[in-house]
Protein backbone atom coordinates (compact mmCIF):
# COMPACT_ATOMS: atom_id res chain seq x y z
CA UNK A 1 0.00 0.00 0.00
CA UNK A 2 1.12 3.76 -0.80
CA UNK A 3 1.20 6.31 1.38
CA UNK A 4 1.08 6.99 5.51
CA UNK A 5 -1.09 9.08 7.59
CA UNK A 6 2.12 11.36 8.18
CA UNK A 7 5.32 11.82 7.43
CA UNK A 8 6.54 9.47 10.16
CA UNK A 9 6.30 6.17 8.55
CA UNK A 10 3.25 5.12 10.05
CA UNK A 11 1.50 2.73 8.39
CA UNK A 12 -1.70 4.15 6.81
CA UNK A 13 -4.90 4.59 8.61
CA UNK A 14 -6.67 1.42 7.19
CA UNK A 15 -4.61 -0.91 9.30
CA UNK A 16 -5.53 0.38 12.05
CA UNK A 17 -9.77 -0.15 11.44
CA UNK A 18 -11.55 -3.15 12.62
CA UNK A 19 -12.19 -4.87 9.33
CA UNK A 20 -12.43 -7.96 7.32
CA UNK A 21 -10.87 -10.90 8.85
CA UNK A 22 -10.23 -11.88 4.49
CA UNK A 23 -6.80 -10.64 3.88
CA UNK A 24 -7.30 -10.79 0.26
CA UNK A 25 -10.93 -9.12 0.68
CA UNK A 26 -8.79 -6.39 2.82
CA UNK A 27 -6.14 -5.69 -0.51
CA UNK A 28 -9.29 -5.33 -2.83
CA UNK A 29 -10.55 -2.83 -0.64
CA UNK A 30 -7.39 -0.91 -0.09
CA UNK A 31 -4.69 -2.19 -2.82
CA UNK A 32 -6.15 -4.07 -5.45
CA UNK A 33 -3.54 -4.14 -7.60
CA UNK A 34 -1.46 -6.32 -5.47
CA UNK A 35 -3.43 -9.01 -6.36
CA UNK A 36 -2.75 -11.84 -8.57
CA UNK A 37 -6.16 -11.47 -10.71
CA UNK A 38 -5.57 -7.44 -10.89
CA UNK A 39 -1.97 -7.61 -13.15
CA UNK A 40 -1.89 -5.40 -15.97
CA UNK A 41 -0.46 -7.23 -18.77
CA UNK A 42 0.04 -3.93 -21.42
CA UNK A 43 -1.99 -5.57 -23.67
CA UNK A 44 -5.62 -6.14 -25.36
CA UNK A 45 -5.44 -8.55 -28.00
CA UNK A 46 -6.89 -11.56 -26.11
CA UNK A 47 -3.05 -13.51 -25.77
CA UNK A 48 -0.51 -13.68 -23.18
CA UNK A 49 2.39 -11.29 -24.79
CA UNK A 50 4.86 -13.76 -24.59
CA UNK A 51 5.80 -17.19 -23.34
CA UNK A 52 5.12 -17.61 -19.73
CA UNK A 53 6.19 -20.66 -17.70
CA UNK A 54 3.76 -23.14 -16.89
CA UNK A 55 3.35 -25.95 -13.90
CA UNK A 56 2.02 -29.30 -14.56
CA UNK A 57 1.29 -32.63 -13.08
CA UNK A 58 0.08 -33.05 -9.34
CA UNK A 59 -2.02 -35.92 -7.88
CA UNK A 60 -3.06 -36.59 -4.61
CA UNK A 61 -4.28 -39.72 -2.59
CA UNK A 62 -5.93 -40.28 0.68
CA UNK A 63 -5.04 -42.90 3.31
CA UNK A 64 -6.10 -44.22 6.27
CA UNK A 65 -5.09 -41.49 8.65
CA UNK A 66 -4.26 -38.47 5.92
CA UNK A 67 -3.23 -37.58 2.59
CA UNK A 68 -0.53 -36.92 0.07
CA UNK A 69 0.51 -34.87 -2.54
CA UNK A 70 2.85 -34.56 -5.08
CA UNK A 71 4.13 -32.51 -8.03
CA UNK A 72 6.45 -33.52 -10.76
CA UNK A 73 9.47 -30.34 -11.20
CA UNK A 74 9.06 -29.59 -14.93
CA UNK A 75 8.11 -25.88 -15.72
CA UNK A 76 7.84 -25.57 -19.76
CA UNK A 77 7.30 -22.62 -21.50
CA UNK A 78 5.86 -23.34 -24.84
CA UNK A 79 8.02 -26.13 -26.44
CA UNK A 80 11.10 -25.83 -24.04
CA UNK A 81 12.00 -26.72 -20.62
CA UNK A 82 11.46 -23.22 -18.71
CA UNK A 83 12.89 -25.25 -15.48
CA UNK A 84 13.57 -28.39 -14.12
CA UNK A 85 13.19 -28.23 -10.80
CA UNK A 86 10.52 -25.34 -10.09
CA UNK A 87 8.32 -26.48 -6.74
CA UNK A 88 4.51 -27.22 -7.41
CA UNK A 89 3.78 -28.29 -4.13
CA UNK A 90 3.24 -25.96 -0.84
CA UNK A 91 2.04 -26.05 2.85
CA UNK A 92 -1.31 -24.42 3.34
CA UNK A 93 -1.22 -24.10 7.01
CA UNK A 94 -0.42 -26.95 9.61
CA UNK A 95 -2.87 -29.80 8.44
CA UNK A 96 -3.12 -28.30 4.76
CA UNK A 97 -0.86 -28.42 1.76
CA UNK A 98 -2.15 -26.86 -1.93
CA UNK A 99 -0.58 -27.93 -5.64
CA UNK A 100 -0.47 -25.53 -8.63
CA UNK A 101 -0.97 -26.69 -11.93
CA UNK A 102 -1.07 -23.61 -14.81
CA UNK A 103 1.00 -20.12 -15.47
CA UNK A 104 3.63 -20.86 -12.30
CA UNK A 105 4.32 -17.29 -11.86
CA UNK A 106 0.73 -16.06 -11.08
CA UNK A 107 -0.37 -19.63 -9.41
CA UNK A 108 2.65 -18.78 -7.02
CA UNK A 109 1.81 -15.64 -5.94
CA UNK A 110 -1.64 -16.93 -5.44
CA UNK A 111 0.02 -19.63 -3.20
CA UNK A 112 1.34 -16.87 -1.11
CA UNK A 113 -1.34 -14.79 -0.92
CA UNK A 114 -3.46 -17.84 0.37
CA UNK A 115 -1.03 -18.87 2.77
CA UNK A 116 -1.30 -15.32 4.34
CA UNK A 117 -5.56 -15.10 4.60
CA UNK A 118 -5.13 -18.31 6.70
CA UNK A 119 -2.69 -16.85 9.35
CA UNK A 120 -4.45 -13.41 8.91
CA UNK A 121 -8.15 -15.33 9.75
CA UNK A 122 -6.19 -17.49 12.57
CA UNK A 123 -4.50 -14.13 14.13
CA UNK A 124 -7.89 -11.99 13.97
CA UNK A 125 -10.17 -15.09 15.33
CA UNK A 126 -7.97 -16.96 17.60
CA UNK A 127 -8.66 -20.19 15.45
CA UNK A 128 -8.38 -21.93 12.08
CA UNK A 129 -10.81 -22.08 9.47
CA UNK A 130 -12.14 -25.86 8.83
CA UNK A 131 -10.75 -27.48 5.97
CA UNK A 132 -13.93 -26.77 3.62
CA UNK A 133 -13.63 -23.09 4.80
CA UNK A 134 -10.14 -22.94 3.55
CA UNK A 135 -11.05 -24.86 0.15
CA UNK A 136 -13.76 -21.98 -0.26
CA UNK A 137 -11.20 -19.20 0.42
CA UNK A 138 -9.10 -20.71 -2.28
CA UNK A 139 -12.36 -21.15 -4.61
CA UNK A 140 -12.64 -17.20 -4.02
CA UNK A 141 -9.49 -16.28 -5.14
CA UNK A 142 -9.04 -18.44 -7.96
CA UNK A 143 -12.27 -16.87 -9.51
CA UNK A 144 -10.78 -13.14 -8.34
CA UNK A 145 -8.12 -14.62 -11.10
CA UNK A 146 -10.66 -15.06 -13.80
CA UNK A 147 -9.83 -12.46 -16.16
CA UNK A 148 -6.39 -13.46 -16.17
CA UNK A 149 -7.52 -16.91 -17.19
CA UNK A 150 -9.78 -15.74 -19.69
CA UNK A 151 -6.32 -14.04 -21.40
CA UNK A 152 -4.59 -17.73 -20.87
CA UNK A 153 -3.08 -17.14 -17.74
CA UNK A 154 -5.02 -19.28 -16.08
CA UNK A 155 -4.31 -21.25 -12.45
CA UNK A 156 -5.62 -24.79 -11.05
CA UNK A 157 -4.73 -25.84 -7.91
CA UNK A 158 -5.48 -28.75 -5.99
CA UNK A 159 -5.85 -28.28 -2.05
CA UNK A 160 -5.67 -31.50 0.46
CA UNK A 161 -5.41 -31.64 3.92
CA UNK A 162 -6.46 -33.25 6.91
CA UNK A 163 -9.77 -32.52 8.66
CA UNK A 164 -9.90 -32.20 11.80
CA UNK A 165 -13.52 -32.24 12.61
CA UNK A 166 -13.94 -35.40 10.71
CA UNK A 167 -15.01 -38.26 13.78
CA UNK A 168 -13.15 -41.37 11.87
CA UNK A 169 -9.69 -40.50 11.57
CA UNK A 170 -9.05 -43.05 8.89
CA UNK A 171 -11.22 -40.76 6.69
CA UNK A 172 -9.96 -37.45 7.28
CA UNK A 173 -8.07 -36.98 4.76
CA UNK A 174 -9.70 -34.67 1.73
CA UNK A 175 -8.90 -33.34 -1.33
CA UNK A 176 -10.48 -30.73 -3.29
CA UNK A 177 -10.28 -29.83 -7.02
CA UNK A 178 -11.29 -26.18 -8.33
CA UNK A 179 -11.78 -24.96 -12.21
CA UNK A 180 -10.76 -21.58 -13.85
CA UNK A 181 -14.16 -19.87 -12.81
CA UNK A 182 -13.69 -21.08 -9.04
CA UNK A 183 -15.89 -23.88 -8.82
CA UNK A 184 -14.87 -26.11 -6.59
CA UNK A 185 -15.03 -30.09 -6.24
CA UNK A 186 -14.58 -32.47 -3.32
CA UNK A 187 -12.74 -35.94 -5.08
CA UNK A 188 -12.85 -38.93 -3.31
CA UNK A 189 -9.98 -41.51 -2.95
CA UNK A 190 -7.28 -39.81 -5.21
CA UNK A 191 -7.24 -37.19 -8.05
CA UNK A 192 -4.98 -35.20 -10.38
CA UNK A 193 -4.52 -31.85 -11.99
CA UNK A 194 -2.49 -30.33 -14.98
CA UNK A 195 -1.51 -31.59 -18.54
CA UNK A 196 -0.78 -35.09 -17.42
CA UNK A 197 -3.96 -35.56 -15.23
CA UNK A 198 -5.34 -37.80 -17.79
CA UNK A 199 -2.61 -40.54 -17.51
CA UNK A 200 -1.75 -39.96 -13.74
CA UNK A 201 -5.74 -40.59 -13.13
CA UNK A 202 -5.51 -43.60 -15.33
CA UNK A 203 -2.55 -44.87 -13.07
CA UNK A 204 -4.03 -44.37 -9.70
CA UNK A 205 -7.43 -45.71 -10.57
CA UNK A 206 -5.79 -48.61 -11.04
CA UNK A 207 -3.22 -48.39 -8.55
CA UNK A 208 -5.93 -47.45 -4.90
CA UNK A 209 -6.94 -49.59 -2.50
CA UNK A 210 -9.19 -48.17 0.16
CA UNK A 211 -6.47 -49.75 2.77
CA UNK A 212 -3.51 -47.95 1.69
CA UNK A 213 -1.10 -47.00 4.05
CA UNK A 214 1.34 -43.57 4.04
CA UNK A 215 4.05 -45.84 1.81
CA UNK A 216 1.51 -46.72 -0.39
CA UNK A 217 -0.14 -43.50 -0.68
CA UNK A 218 3.16 -42.36 -1.68
CA UNK A 219 4.36 -45.43 -3.92
CA UNK A 220 1.32 -44.78 -5.67
CA UNK A 221 2.03 -40.97 -6.32
CA UNK A 222 5.44 -41.75 -7.29
CA UNK A 223 4.08 -44.52 -9.96
CA UNK A 224 1.76 -41.94 -11.56
CA UNK A 225 3.86 -39.24 -12.11
CA UNK A 226 6.45 -41.66 -13.12
CA UNK A 227 3.27 -43.14 -16.39
CA UNK A 228 2.37 -39.14 -16.71
CA UNK A 229 5.56 -37.86 -17.77
CA UNK A 230 6.06 -41.38 -19.62
CA UNK A 231 3.17 -39.85 -21.90
CA UNK A 232 3.05 -35.90 -21.41
CA UNK A 233 6.02 -34.28 -22.33
CA UNK A 234 5.20 -31.28 -19.94
CA UNK A 235 5.35 -33.52 -17.15
CA UNK A 236 9.19 -34.58 -15.72
CA UNK A 237 9.88 -37.49 -14.56
CA UNK A 238 12.32 -38.31 -11.92
CA UNK A 239 15.99 -36.99 -12.81
CA UNK A 240 18.41 -39.84 -11.06
CA UNK A 241 21.28 -37.61 -12.39
CA UNK A 242 20.37 -34.49 -11.20
CA UNK A 243 18.84 -36.09 -8.38
CA UNK A 244 15.50 -34.21 -8.98
CA UNK A 245 12.86 -35.76 -7.29
CA UNK A 246 9.18 -34.69 -7.25
CA UNK A 247 8.44 -32.92 -4.23
CA UNK A 248 5.58 -35.09 -1.96
CA UNK A 249 4.35 -33.87 1.04
CA UNK A 250 1.71 -35.80 3.95
CA UNK A 251 -0.72 -34.31 5.85
CA UNK A 252 -2.19 -36.43 9.34
CA UNK A 253 -3.12 -35.25 12.50
CA UNK A 254 0.67 -34.55 13.87
CA UNK A 255 0.15 -31.92 10.82
CA UNK A 256 1.95 -30.77 7.48
CA UNK A 257 5.61 -32.88 6.49
CA UNK A 258 7.58 -32.89 3.30
CA UNK A 259 9.02 -36.45 2.80
CA UNK A 260 13.23 -35.68 2.80
CA UNK A 261 14.67 -36.09 -0.79
CA UNK A 262 16.75 -39.07 1.06
CA UNK A 263 14.00 -41.35 1.72
CA UNK A 264 11.71 -40.26 -1.11
CA UNK A 265 15.21 -41.05 -3.51
CA UNK A 266 14.93 -44.97 -2.34
CA UNK A 267 11.34 -45.07 -3.44
CA UNK A 268 11.74 -42.91 -7.01
CA UNK A 269 14.90 -45.79 -7.34
CA UNK A 270 12.63 -48.96 -6.58
CA UNK A 271 10.01 -47.56 -9.52
CA UNK A 272 12.72 -46.88 -11.91
CA UNK A 273 13.99 -50.16 -11.04
CA UNK A 274 11.09 -51.97 -11.21
CA UNK A 275 9.93 -50.37 -14.55
CA UNK A 276 13.31 -51.77 -16.16
CA UNK A 277 11.70 -54.91 -16.48
CA UNK A 278 8.38 -53.51 -16.60
CA UNK A 279 7.90 -50.43 -18.56
CA UNK A 280 4.26 -50.07 -18.08
CA UNK A 281 4.18 -50.50 -14.47
CA UNK A 282 3.12 -52.89 -12.10
CA UNK A 283 -0.25 -54.45 -12.94
CA UNK A 284 -2.82 -54.48 -10.87
CA UNK A 285 -4.67 -57.89 -10.13
CA UNK A 286 -7.99 -58.66 -11.38
CA UNK A 287 -10.56 -59.93 -8.63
Amino acid sequence: MTGTTDGLGRLPSAFHQPGVNSFADFLSMHAPEMLPGRRDLGHSSGHPPLEVPHGTTIVAVTFDGGVVMAGDRRATMGNIIAQRDIEKVFQADEHSCVGIAGTAGIAIELVRLFQVELEHYEKLQGTTLSLEGKANRLSMMIRGNLPMAMQGLAVVPLFAGYDLLVPDPSKAGRIFSFDVTGGRYEEHSFHAVGSGSMFARGALKKFFRDDFRQDDAVRACVEALYDAADDDSATGGPDLTRRIFPVVVVCTVDGFRRIADATLGEVVQSVVDARMTRPGGPAAPLN
